[in-house]
């Protein structure tokens, strides 16, 4: 239960064992590789140079091919599985043998081309759409749609705004020229489709009285016949376009069976773009190589017996406090800490060489989280789903793997605050007994009741939040101790500790006036320290003082909550169930209750979630935590669709 030791580690070895060697290292999953870092003055330094990287392409590019052809797949034929199913295991031998490459690439490369086709296929369709759109209002004219203007005979096709009357510009063609003719084809809401006649000699005063009236010119001189029969040749081609479509979309239908070789191949590429991108952080000279990372002490002896078989120079030394900043952070906890990786996660991993907040948390937000939710039901509800999951669905990823078993602890804090509180979905059983035998004063057994006792429950909230802060107080002690820093330790928590118990003594006792003369020496003495000059102790004691007592206050109310959604999970299921009750039948209360309760699970499940983060990352870790921890990040088999058994 504490952060992993890191070893600093360092290799110079042979540039033709490099492949085999970041093989070796990726299926150990133990070494982290970082960048080395420049050091210019060293002359040994010019002569290093980055590997080439066209390897990282290729891998980038397989990985890219292998999911837009599981992309295309997911629409046509998506990889079946069954509810919770865990992701299939493939032995590292047959994940990682090329020819799932090859294979891979020659079903993508099939998928993407009928894939193409069908993209080529649906912008052609929508061409020959648009085409017989332009089509349509030209099917009532017999004459060819080529058909062209002669020396002696002006002819075109061309539209005029819909708002124009026609018998308008009927009259204006005429009037601009005796030999010329407009006739309207057809009407749109938008535009007259006409065609224009007239005689050479006339045409160019009828072409300006038209453009004057808004006259577009047809498109349509590219065409060959009549609107109907090339209508008809279109037709023709789009029922060609869409069975050639549904042929290519059955096809695809049918290819199921490709998506597990194409997965294989996505993690495969996975993996070699993983191991390039480490190979990229390396430095090479003309025959050898730099690798510079970090080992988990405890794996450094199985790695270090691995790499006796090449011939290789390798040095794995402590980080320095310097280096701490750099040194990757890796968590080491039991099966009941270990679950609070995401909410360590979630907030920020520990500096390396501060202290692991996990064990610390554990127990005060499980309790925290059981207290607010206080319900049998929902206790059990949380513990099943807990086990199906873990059992059925083996989640492996970051989140799911610690949420699980989190859900699963807080599930039975959350029953037994339930049983001492004697809720089961609020007043369920209670109210469905009365229901059905209206003189029953049947009630679970419970030690008490939060509505009853609401003060008790707060008074006992504000308590839990007393052990905190003592327990954080504590542990900042301990490290400022353990620093070498005891007088600090003593004149900070140390005298807040004793001003508490000084306060508890005075309650208790009734003695004030003595117990306030001693929490007043203790301050005077303590609250100056390290500041200068009288005036400095002064100020030091006023602004500890006026900041602690605030401080300290607005953090125990802050515990109230603890209560507050006690109450508010335990009147909101109260009520649902009070509503079911109402109209008398069994079924319509079930109904109404388990919708509400429902409902109320719900909101709290997240609601309680929220407010414990709150109390632990702002109460509690401001008194210890130190934060800014990089995540260890080994170079591993790491797959998303396969869990690789090694």
């Amino acid at each position: 239960m504490a952060i992993e030791k890191m070893k600093h580690l360092r290799m110079v070895a042979m540039a033709s064992d490099r492949e085999d060697l970041l093989r070796k290292l990726q299926h150990m999953g133990c070494v982290e590789i970082v960048q080395p870092e420049a050091d210019p003055e060293a002359p040994l330094w010019a002569s290093l140079a980055r590997p080439d990287t066209g390897g990282l392409a290729a891998a980038h590019e397989e990985q890219l091919q292998a999911e837009r052809a599981l992309e295309v797949l997911k629409r046509y034929a998506p990889a079946k599985s069954g509810f919770l199913a865990p992701r299939p295991s493939v032995p590292e031998k047959d994940l990682l043998n090329p020819e799932q490459t090859r294979q891979g690439m020659s079903l993508a490369q099939e998928v993407h081309g009928l894939d193409r086709r069908l993209s080529a296929i649906r912008a052609e369709q929508t061409k020959l759409e648009a085409q017989k759109e332009a089509l349509r209002p030209w099917l009532n004219l017999d004459l060819p749609l080529e058909t062209g203007s002669t020396p002696q005979v002006v002819f075109q096709l061309g539209t005029l705004p819909a708002s124009l009357p026609m018998n308008q510009a009927e009259g204006e063609v005429q009037a601009a020229g005796e030999l010329a003719e407009l006739t309207e084809v057809s009407a749109s809401r938008e535009s007259h489709y006409c065609t224009l006649v007239c005689h050479a000699s006339q045409g160019d005063a009828v072409l300006e009285t038209l453009k004057n009236l808004g006259w577009s010119r047809a498109n349509l001189r590219d065409w060959t016949g009549t609107a109907a029969e090339n209508l008809k040749r279109l037709e023709q081609e789009t029922r060609a376009l869409k069975e050639e479509a549904s042929s290519i979309e059955e096809k695809l239908s049918g290819m199921g069976d490709r998506n597990a070789p194409l997965q294989k191949m996505a993690d495969l590429a996975c993996i070699n773009v993983s191991r390039e991108e480490a190979r990229s952080r390396l430095m090479d000279t003309g025959e050898t190589f730099l690798l510079e990372g970090w080992v988990p002490s405890e794996r450094w002896p199985a790695l270090e017996r691995e790499l006796s078989a090449y011939p290789c120079a390798v040095e794995a030394a402590d980080p320095a406090p310097e280096e701490y900043p750099q040194v990757p952070v890796k968590l080491k906890n039991n099966w009941f800490t270990k679950p609070l990786n995401m909410v360590t996660d979630m907030y920020s991993l520990p500096a390396y060489g501060s202290l692991d907040p996990n064990p610390l948390m554990a127990p005060f937000f499980i309790l925290f989280y059981g207290m607010m939710m206080a319900d049998m039901g929902y206790g059990l509800i949380m513990m099943l789903a807990s086990v199906v999951v873990i059992k059925k669905a083996k989640p492996d990823g970051a989140t799911m793997r610690y949420m699980m078993p989190l859900l699963g602890l807080c599930g039975v804090s959350t029953f037994l605050w339930g049983a001492a509180t004697g809720g089961f979905f609020g007043d369920l059983i209670p109210q469905l007994v009365q229901l059905m035998n209206p003189g029953s004063t049947f009630a679970l057994p419970k030690l008490f009741d939060p509505l009853d006792k609401a003060v008790n429950v707060l008074v006992g909230a504000l308590v839990l939040g007393v052990v905190q802060i003592f327990t954080g107080m504590a542990v900042s002690m301990y490290k400022q101790i353990k620093a070498g820093e005891t007088m600090a330790a003593l004149c900070g928590e140390g005298a807040w500790f004793l001003v508490f118990i000084l306060a508890g003594a005075a309650a208790v006792s009734g003695q004030i006036i003595p117990c306030v003369a001693a929490i007043l020496v203790v301050l005077a003495l303590t609250q100056g320290y390290g500041k200068k000059g009288i005036v400095g102790k002064l100020m030091g004691i006023a602004g500890s003082l006026y900041n602690n007592v605030t401080g300290y206050f607005s953090d125990i109310l802050s515990y109230s909550r603890l209560m507050a959604l006690m109450l508010a999970g335990a009147v909101t299921a109260q009520v649902f169930n009070t509503l079911g009750a109402m109209t008398g039948n069994v079924i319509a209360f079930f109904i109404i209750a388990m919708v509400g309760n429902a409902l109320n699970f719900a909101l709290n499940i997240l609601g309680c979630f929220v407010h414990d983060m709150r109390l632990q990352c702002l109460e509690y870790f401001g008194r210890f935590y130190e934060d800014g921890g990089k995540p260890f990040r080994p170079l591993d088999l790491d797959t998303k669709y396969y869990k690789v058994v090694k």
